[in-house]
């Protein structure tokens, strides 16, 4: 999975107008810490790590803590907004389903036709600019994680597949 940078997520919001993909509550770039706790109560772990000099956290829900239909919600906190750094705004975050939960016509029911797609050897990927990359299992069909994000600017050399 890529990793996006501090950076350019503050140059996307600073670009603006964007509606981001959310799920279960959550709007990368609008939601805090207070928001995600008050939702989903307290992490099953937390890390915190400096991502180009800025101090940032994630939080891991996994077992009986992750959402339900969930084997693993992992958020990530700490964002560069155009009004300055906020260490307790969501900047991304990752929901890792359980088998079949999630499928290709689940996540085109739910967010329509990808901006884009693109296959890494087995793995099969869908991007939204709305800030979504959902990564398929090698058959194309279940989920194996999905990561929201920001507005990402588009990618005009990977087409999106046809329905």
């Amino acid at each position: 999975m890529r990793r996006l940078t501090l950076a350019a997520l503050a140059f996307t919001l600073a670009a603006g107008g964007a509606v981001a993909a959310e799920w279960g509550g959550i709007i990368p770039g609008t939601t805090t810490m207070d928001a995600v706790r008050g939702r989903y109560g307290p992490p099953t772990r937390q890390s915190t790590q400096k991502v180009e000099g800025y101090d940032t956290t994630q939080w891991v829900y996994e077992g009986a803590q992750a959402p339900v239909g969930f084997v693993r919600m992992t958020v990530d906190f700490g964002l560069l907004l155009p009004a300055g750094y906020r260490h307790d705004v969501v900047r991304a975050f990752t929901l890792e389903p359980k088998k079949n939960v999630f499928t290709r016509a689940a996540v085109l029911d739910g967010w329509g036709r990808p901006s884009g797609a693109k296959r890494d050897g087995e793995i099969l990927s869908y991007f939204y600019d709305e800030g979504l990359i959902v990564y398929f299992d090698p058959d194309g069909w279940a989920v194996r994680s999905m990561v929201f994000t920001p507005p990402q600017p588009p990618a005009p050399s990977e087409a999106a597949p046809p329905r």
